[in-house]
């Protein structure tokens, strides 16, 4: 929420384009009697849509797609000035978008069908699946349109209304998803759009106005969810911070490794959850490593995010930069070597970007290796064997996703049944695979989107037991 000149809060957002300057976005935040009437067309809603069957939200679901799409570079162009994505990338986070949603509305009639659990001439046994009611999703800037769908077409397939809440960096984007369901013949209130201050949506969480929050966020952002939830016994799912480790062993290819480890670290200027944060690698190729991984980090240059030859575009928040510096000034005080990058710089001598950067001889005494960097900024450190890089690995207090880099199949896999993260990836990273459940351990969060199970906590159970004779 912005400040006015008196020190009150400001009724409007204003976002600023992190390449340039100029107001990307001006977005009215509503009052409480607007939040509430809101919040009531969503439960009127939700009423009628729980009553629909499941090939209406499946056609619902594919008109809003087609919506979508007929303002693919509005959206794209929309995105990349409120938050700096290059526009290569916004482009391709709606394919992946709508990649996410076509597989959960493949599924959908599988998996939210009654369940006959042994029905006979004499009695009906059925495990009913019912919507919630209405979603909260408060939904991060960094992936606007691939977090949010994780929970809001899965939500509208269960039968539920949703309140889209977005960071206050990338509200144009809660509108979008709102204006295409209503485009897609979305009757009023079903996806809803909400733009308000953290105190407003503490509120409508305690409320009994809403039946699940689906959070993206950090930690701390997701304890505050946690305790405006407190004792309205519905689920809260979180999913928060990550510090996600790779390990490459000494039989993996040392070029292309390192070229996709430098894709799964600098992509999004490094702006992901399930970036590539901090890389351990077996001794014997350490130095042929980290060579050709800072090779590779300098092809990511930074550039006018608008451009579509760009691929390091800037930080979309400004304090990024100072929390990147102070990691890197932390690192190089304990003896830690820069092979690349390692300050803020301009484009055409405007915006707010960073370097991609490579840190040599990284310890955990570092908080670069222990503590969230969230930029394009990764650490690389030596391992003796197997074991040393596993305890390295679950050295943290999240777990989000970590990744192997070998071509033993075997030892990719025992190594993995120990790695505490939710996911485990074998010669790939950053990527999330709608058939498999996307789930943080530790401080990563709790609860579940994507696969057969993310539809688990957008319904409720119930049996129906009936006798015949």
């Amino acid at each position: 929420m912005s400040k006015d000149g008196d020190g009150e809060p400001s009724p409007v957002i204003e976002v600023d384009n992190p390449a340039s300057g100029d107001t990307a976005a001006r977005v009215a935040l509503l009052d409480p009697e607007e939040i509430a009437l809101l919040a009531g067309k969503a439960e009127a809603a939700a009423r009628r849509w729980s009553q629909s069957t499941i090939y209406e939200r499946v056609e619902l679901c594919e008109r809003f797609l087609d919506a979508l799409e007929s303002r693919r570079e509005e959206i794209a162009q929309d995105i990349t000035a409120q938050m700096g994505k290059p526009i290569s990338q916004s482009r391709a986070e709606i394919d992946g978008m709508k990649q996410r949603a076509a597989y959960m509305m493949s599924i959908a009639p599988r998996c939210l069908g009654d369940v006959d659990a042994g029905s006979d001439a004499s009695y009906t046994r059925i495990i009913e699946r019912r919507p919630v009611g209405v979603v909260l999703n408060i939904a991060a800037w960094n992936y606007p349109l691939l977090i949010a769908v994780n929970v809001v077409v899965p939500a509208v397939l269960a039968g539920n209304a949703v309140i889209l809440k977005h960071s206050k960096r990338t509200p144009l984007c809660a509108m979008h998803f709102e204006r295409a369901f209503r485009e897609a013949g979305a009757f009023e209130g079903l996806v809803n759009s909400l733009a308000a201050g953290h105190g407003a949506t503490a509120g409508l969480i305690g409320s009994d106005r809403v039946s699940y929050v689906a959070f993206t966020g950090s930690v701390e952002g997701g304890r505050a969810v946690s305790r405006a939830a407190a004792g309205r016994f519905i689920d809260v799912g979180l999913e928060l911070g990550g510090k996600d480790p790779a390990y490459v062993r000494a039989d993996a290819d040392v070029e292309s490794t390192a070229s996709a480890l430098a894709e799964g670290a600098f992509y999004n200027a490094g702006q992901s959850c399930c970036g590539v944060e901090r890389i351990y690698v077996a001794k014997p190729l350490y130095a042929d490593f980290v060579e050709a991984l800072s090779q590779a980090a300098a092809k990511w240059e930074p550039g006018n995010p608008a451009d579509p030859a760009t691929v390091l575009g800037p930080m979309a928040q400004a304090a990024a930069l100072l929390e990147l510096s102070a990691q890197i000034d932390d690192a190089l005080a304990k003896g830690a070597r820069l092979t690349v990058g390692g300050n803020t710089t301009t484009v055409d001598k405007r915006g707010r970007y960073f370097e991609s950067t490579v840190i040599a001889e990284a310890t955990h005494e570092m908080a670069l290796m222990t503590e969230e960097s969230f930029g394009p900024v990764v650490g690389v450190c030596p391992v003796e064997d197997d074991q040393e890089a596993l305890a390295m690995m679950n050295d943290s207090r999240y777990g989000l996703s970590a990744s192997l880099w070998t071509k033993d199949l075997q030892a990719a896999s025992e190594l993995a049944s120990h790695i505490e993260a939710g996911s485990v990836l074998l010669n790939r990273c950053d990527y999330l695979d709608p058939a498999l459940p996307w789930s943080g351990w530790k401080d990563s969060g709790v609860g579940i989107t994507l696969s057969h199970l993310g539809f688990d906590r957008m319904t409720r159970t119930r049996a129906r037991h009936f006798r015949l004779a």
